[in-house]
């Protein structure tokens, strides 16, 4: 029952952050939207895997966290300096 809720939360989550990744007046926001849905992802993944009782989903977890954090960097570096690679 709890796992359910939080997948609803979660989901739920994901669909107000689109709102600020369509609507965000700046680029900053739209990356923070994207950031925080990408969390909220992994927060799925792990989730679906307690529920389910399936290993493959922590690994499927963990890769979306390590490709999330890498592309909020990239863009961040891209915002701040306007090249990702000096």
């Amino acid at each position: 029952m709890i796992t359910e809720t939080g997948i609803v939360v979660s989901a739920l989550l994901v669909a107000a952050a689109s709102y600020r990744v369509i609507d965000g007046p700046r680029v900053e926001d739209r990356v923070v939207a994207l950031d925080t849905i990408s969390t909220n992802v992994v927060a799925l993944a792990v989730l679906y895997a307690v529920h389910t009782g399936k290993a493959f989903f922590i690994n499927v977890a963990l890769m979306l966290a390590i490709t999330g954090f890498i592309a909020t960097v990239s863009t961040s570096m891209y915002i701040r300096d306007g090249d990702i690679i000096r």
